[in-house]
């Protein structure tokens, strides 16, 4: 990963080709060992493609599921139908005036003062 986080930075600078020397005095400005075979394999497969098109074509395998993740919801963690659809209580919000006769935004009684 760190070869190709370097080999994009790169690209990105404006090194159209970017060369094992490149990649490895980048990765050094940084302070990352360098594994030579690991890059010499990663230049190998990048070269010669657009990186656009790289990019696009794996991004079904980096960019899985559009979201975070996240817990189970109730139905699949109690064994039920992870089909169905769960509809989740949504508490009651009151709608507060702030203005009246609450408090101010100074933490005052309400009721005016001398500002």
């Amino acid at each position: 990963m760190r070869h190709l986080a370097a080999y994009l930075l790169l690209k990105t600078g404006g090194n159209d080709a970017p060369t094992a020397a490149d990649v490895t005095t980048a990765l050094a400005a940084a302070g990352i060992e360098t594994d030579s075979a690991a890059l010499a394999a990663f230049l190998a497969e990048v070269e010669g493609k657009d990186i656009a098109e790289l990019i696009e074509s794996a991004s079904d395998r980096v960019f899985v599921g559009g979201g975070g993740g996240g817990a189970a919801g109730p139905a699949v963690a109690a064994g039920g139908d992870a089909a169905a659809p769960v509809e989740a209580e949504k508490p009651k919000e009151e709608e507060v005036d702030a203005l009246d006769g609450g408090m101010d935004m100074f933490g005052g009684s309400g009721g005016g003062g001398d500002y």
